[in-house]
């Protein structure tokens, strides 16, 4: 990282997640369930204004149907530690988050939109301030997690359930909880 690059202020981001009662947000690469709720709700959230940008992984650029790559109208940066991948034109790719979000200062909203890991290093990252979850009220079959500290975070809302296709689920957003500092004396 450039000298410029490790002093630049850090813009602040959010997690965008659906995730089941046990923390599993997919398996074999792709969502356990199908709800047009939830990627209509993500549509929005991640294009806002648009000029936002999402930040993932490169299993989660992969999982994207080729006819979605890029996520339109949004700035796409794709973690991975290959030295060469091919991306789409105006596709960004980094080999950290802190590099990824070097590469975002200017954009209105920056969301890490997945994987397991990435989501996990994001949560403890400092410059994330909120978790835009759709909450699925059930349990599927998993092969991938993300459990965030629940002692960091703290419930802002949540909208009543809807149902889809017989899966129960709610959008809510949790922010995290402000530092508190003791004093040793």
């Amino acid at each position: 990282m450039s000298e410029a690059e490790k002093n630049a202020p850090v813009p602040h981001f959010a997690i965008v997640v659906a995730m089941d009662e046990a923390g599993g947000i997919g398996k074999d690469g792709d969502l356990p369930w199908k709800l047009s709720a939830d990627m209509a709700h993500f549509r929005e959230l991640t294009i806002g204004g648009g000029n936002n940008a999402v930040i993932m992984g490169r299993r989660t650029w992969e999982s994207i149907p080729d006819k979605f790559r890029p996520l339109p109208q949004r700035h796409n940066i794709v973690l991975t530690r290959a030295a060469t991948m091919n991306l789409a034109d105006g596709v960004d790719v980094s080999n950290s988050l802190d590099r990824a979000l070097a590469l975002a200062p200017d954009y209105d909203d920056i969301f890490v939109i997945g994987g397991g890991a990435l989501y996990t290093e994001a949560a403890r990252h400092p410059a994330c301030r909120s978790i835009f979850m759709t909450a699925i009220h059930a349990t599927f079959d998993c092969d991938t997690f993300f459990l965030p500290d629940e002692s960091q975070w703290e419930l802002e809302s949540d909208t009543p359930p809807q149902e889809e296709d017989g899966v129960q689920f709610s959008f809510c957003i949790y922010n995290r909880k402000p530092c508190t500092k003791t004093n040793p004396n």
